[in-house]
């Protein structure tokens, strides 16, 4: 998709530089990238305390192979 952006040289020198890109959108396209992945984390960060798993996957594990719903090990090639 083509934007049309008005940004300051500077920010653009600092962009550049800091992300080694060798182009504009280069360097947009990774500050971006990098942004998005950092308010994702931020999200998932946020959830901490709010959430109740239970830290004992291992027996509920064991649980499902017992039932027969989960996988048991066995390869079938």
């Amino acid at each position: 998709m083509r934007t049309t952006l008005n940004i300051d040289d500077w920010i653009f020198q600092d962009l550049l530089s800091l992300t080694a890109a060798k182009t504009k959108t280069e360097a947009v396209r990774t500050a971006l990238t990098e942004y998005l992945r950092m308010k994702r984390k931020e999200k998932l960060l946020a959830l901490r305390g709010q959430l109740n798993i239970n830290p004992d996957w291992q027996s509920l594990r064991m649980e499902e192979i017992a039932e027969g719903k989960g996988y048991g090990g066995e390869c079938a090639d």
